[in-house]
């Protein structure tokens, strides 16, 4: 027993400590992603951009659009649900290793295709954005918590929140895996 508490004493004193400005990425092979310098998201591979991706038709009224602040108001109310969601210690894991600037952005557009607001979606469609995450119901259901809180922060009126809801919901077949 002393011999070998007496092996650890000598290795440790052995070892020498990792060089100063050591490239811990680089000795462990971390593939480090460059930003767009003009849109600040990070590249994805190409795939084929339809509105179809966005999961269901959208409304054809102005006035749910108008209901939510029009487009500038629903880009704040899906940046608003993004933040909180990184902010929920229920869900932040899921979203610390996303683009959340893409995220911000994509949201944003599906939000405003389904509102009827006269955007075009350009994200993956809802299986494949969401694949291999890992999400729960219980993740959704906060998720949709921290949706509902950006909306009523934004005073969106409470039948114009179920509206958007109700387009939203059947897509949770499509990210929910578990």
């Amino acid at each position: 027993m002393l011999l070998t508490a007496t092996a650890s004493a000598v290795l440790m004193l052995l070892q020498q400590a990792p060089a100063e400005g050591t490239d811990w990425d680089a000795e462990f092979g971390v593939e480090v992603k460059e930003r767009d310098p003009v849109t600040g998201e990070i590249p994805v591979e190409p795939y084929e951009q339809s509105n179809a991706n966005a999961g269901a038709t959208p409304y054809d009224s102005g006035a749910l659009a108008r209901d939510f602040g029009g487009r500038e108001g629903i880009a704040r109310i899906a940046a608003r649900t993004v933040d909180l969601s990184e902010a929920d210690p229920r869900i932040a894991a899921i979203f610390a290793a996303h683009d959340t600037v893409r995220l911000k952005r994509t949201l944003g557009e599906q939000f405003c295709y389904l509102l009827g607001a006269g955007c075009d979606y350009s994200g993956r469609d809802m299986r494949t954005a969401h694949a291999e995450m890992g999400v729960t119901k219980a993740d959704m259901n906060a998720l949709v918590e921290n949706l509902q809180s950006a909306m009523r922060e934004a005073g969106v009126p409470f039948a114009a929140q179920n509206r958007l809801l109700a387009k939203l919901a059947p897509m949770s077949g499509q990210v929910v895996e578990r």
